[in-house]
């Protein structure tokens, strides 16, 4: 069977108390407009707006040290993250509504959901 992909974009985990100085900083360094403060279940982020190619940017308050991570959006994120795991990556857990993932490097990102695959760039058919 077979599933599409694509890069998503990129989040900012920022361990901080003050997300809305820390969203200031990026889209002022990027370029980009900040968006709304938005908490969900217990999540907080800030999204970056006018990104380039309609690529999803946002800023995600987290507990552990601050790093910027790749999202890849799949229509089916069990079979993706297999896919990546035969290239090498290893899964580090569900979380939420994702998968966390572990490329070789030691880098880590996220298979998230595809939410509209008929808009940006064509997503690529695997399998």
């Amino acid at each position: 069977m077979s599933h599409r992909s694509r890069l998503s974009g990129f989040i900012i985990d920022c361990e901080t108390g003050d997300m809305r100085s820390a969203a200031t900083f990026w889209g002022q360094a990027l370029g980009l407009r900040v968006g709304e403060h938005e908490v969900e279940g217990g999540a907080e982020y800030v999204g970056l707006q006018d990104t380039p190619m309609g690529l999803h940017a946002a800023l995600q308050k987290v507990s552990h040290p601050s790093r910027i991570h790749l999202d890849i959006e799949a229509d089916d994120q069990d079979a993706e993250a297999a896919r990546l795991e035969v290239l090498g990556a290893r899964r580090i857990g569900w979380v939420k509504r994702w998968w966390v993932m572990e490329a070789p490097t030691g880098h880590r990102f996220c298979i998230v959901k595809m939410n509209n695959p008929d808009q940006g760039p064509p997503p690529t058919v695997w399998g």
